[in-house]
């Protein structure tokens, strides 16, 4: 005999249905499972596909974000947000030698642009016009929240260097892009070795001869 709970439903129903989930950790799980299928099939990916691999049905998709388009954007919205790359930079450990300090956050930021670099090459580099200076203001934003982070990053040895803390942090980030761009780097990118020592060999002060 099933039982039936107090709302009516029987129990071993009510144990398989999913807990429901607030609405925001609902389009986080939706944009979670939406990025892999953008590097795979870019914008023509289905909103049935990612109902799919979300589990969840095609109309709560629409409940969540108004239409694929808005779903797309805060899927790349959610991959540009360097929150979580800078967590990681504050996280180094302060009392390692500066070398390994470096070592770590060229890793980091690597990482990161490798996951940046493959979804924008599925995604045909598109950006809608009438986004563009929104886009271009919040890049700008998130660039310089990536160049504080390693400024506190390279702080403790400020005196072993020649130039300015903020200036070597804006250095290291752009040789990371440089030289680890597919395009840029001919499919050839810099190690993250090489880029450590571009960088220190050229910021860190010399002994006097």
């Amino acid at each position: 005999m099933v039982k039936i709970d107090q709302a009516g439903v029987p129990e071993r129903e009510t144990a398989r249905r999913a807990r429901p989930m607030p609405p925001d950790e609902r389009r986080a799980a939706i944009i979670a499972a939406t990025l892999p299928l953008l590097r795979r099939y870019g914008d023509d990916v289905s909103t049935r596909q990612i109902a799919e691999a979300a589990g969840v049905a095609e109309g709560t998709i629409f409940r969540a974000f108004t239409d694929k388009h808005s779903l797309i954007r805060a899927a790349l919205d959610a991959v540009f947000d360097p929150t979580s790359t800078v967590e990681l930079i504050d996280a180094i450990n302060p009392a390692r030698p500066l070398d390994d300090r470096v070592t770590d956050a060229v890793r980091i930021l690597q990482t990161r642009m490798a996951s940046v670099s493959e979804l924008m090459m599925a995604m045909r580099l598109h950006i809608p016009p009438d986004d563009a200076n929104g886009l271009r203001r919040k890049a700008l934003a998130r660039t310089e929240m990536l160049h504080r982070a390693l400024a506190r990053m390279l702080q403790p040895d400020r005196d072993a260097l020649r130039v300015p803390v903020a200036d070597v942090a804006r250095t290291l980030r752009l040789l990371v892009f440089a030289g680890s761009h597919p395009v840029v780097t001919d499919g050839r990118p810099l190690t993250t070795k090489q880029i450590v020592s571009v960088l220190l060999d050229g910021v860190r002060k010399r002994e006097a001869s």
